[in-house]
């Protein structure tokens, strides 16, 4: 089959391999359509995320969907030529995490494309893949394999909307209106938020973001007085969502939201964090949540995905040929260009 692998910063490479084995629970599935994930992207650049480092070919993607071509003898639950959603998480079910509910913290956990463990975990930006039969969540003939794909950062956005509590009627800030931030806006509109401000210095990704249901913009690098108001009167804001991974977004995040109100940090922070007034935290007594991965929200993402409840179509930059992949990741790290960016098979 058909791989592709990242060897180390900026050495991607078509590879091809053996088929795997197929367990008595476990399905092959043809890969149809793999996002590019940020994580993608550091791996691809720098041979790392953080602490995560390539030390043996790495094949990256964790936001998959295919089609089922064999299945084990124990398998019920899909059939070949089943279209499924890939949930890219297997969490082991009986450790203290997942015993307590919160599988997104399994210390056993097997996830897509990830170096964070020896041997590393191997993603599905690949022909085929060999999954448990539960990772295969069944889609309808109606949604296209590349917005199947979206399940997997649908989820993470549902994930932190989860963790905001109650947003009924709220006023909702994200900073960061990449893909995560774009559907985590999309998701607190769902969960009845009534304005909903993005915040990011590019404009394209901003004009996204009012595609698919930003009340409100603000270019943070143009417009610091609209961020300057927004923290007026101890600030205007009931939740607030970090994206960006920068703390200067986080400082905003706390300058911007109200006493008592809530902020849920989901990007990875980096860099200087000389400046940001962490004592507001106190101060405003600011409920501060950290957001990682999923845990039931996966399935909720693709039921949405299928009934079309939410249309992440706007998002949807482009699907690239596997052959093109270099290209495809060129187009993903360029932000004046691309929100999503597929490689298909």
């Amino acid at each position: 089959m058909l791989n592709c692998e990242i060897h180390g910063a900026l050495d991607l490479r078509l590879a091809e391999r053996p088929a795997e084995p197929l367990a008595p629970t476990q399905v092959r599935v043809a890969v149809k359509a793999v996002g590019i994930c940020g994580s993608d992207l550091h791996y691809y650049r720098h041979g790392r995320v953080g602490d995560f480092v390539i030390r043996a070919p790495l094949t990256p993607g964790h936001e998959a969907s295919g089609q089922v071509i064999e299945v084990g003898a124990q398998v019920s639950s899909v059939k070949p030529g089943d279209r499924v959603a890939l949930n890219p998480s297997r969490a082991c079910g009986v450790c203290r995490f997942c015993r307590a509910g919160a599988s997104n913290h399994c210390e056993n956990v097997h996830f897509f494309g990830s170096a964070s463990r020896w041997p590393h975990m191997q993603g599905a930006m690949r022909e085929q893949v060999v999954v448990e039969a539960t990772q295969c969540l069944a889609v309808p003939d109606t949604l296209s394999f590349e917005l199947a794909a979206f399940g997997e950062p649908l989820a993470v956005a549902l994930h932190a909307v989860q963790e905001a509590g109650s947003l009924l009627g709220k006023t909702v800030m994200v900073v960061g209106a990449g893909p995560i931030g774009a559907l985590i806006l999309m998701a607190a509109k769902l969960a009845g938020a009534s304005q909903l401000i993005a915040v990011d210095i590019v404009d394209e990704t901003l004009a996204a973001c009012t595609r698919v249901g930003a009340t409100r913009t603000i270019n943070a690098a143009k417009e610091p007085d609209a961020l300057q108001a927004l923290a007026a009167d101890k600030g205007q804001v009931d939740a607030s969502f970090e994206v960006s991974g920068h703390y200067d977004g986080l400082a905003n995040c706390i300058r911007s939201t109200r006493p008592r109100g809530t902020i849920v940090q989901v990007g990875t922070l980096g860099g200087n964090s000389e400046g940001c007034p962490f004592n507001q935290i106190m101060v405003k007594s600011l409920h501060l949540v950290g957001s990682f991965r999923f845990v039931d929200e996966y399935a909720w993402a693709v039921d949405y995905l299928s009934r079309g409840l939410l249309d992440v179509s706007p998002l949807l930059t482009e699907a690239v040929p596997v052959a093109r992949v270099h290209d495809a990741f060129a187009l993903a790290a360029d932000r004046h260009r691309a929100m999503k960016v597929l490689v298909t098979f």
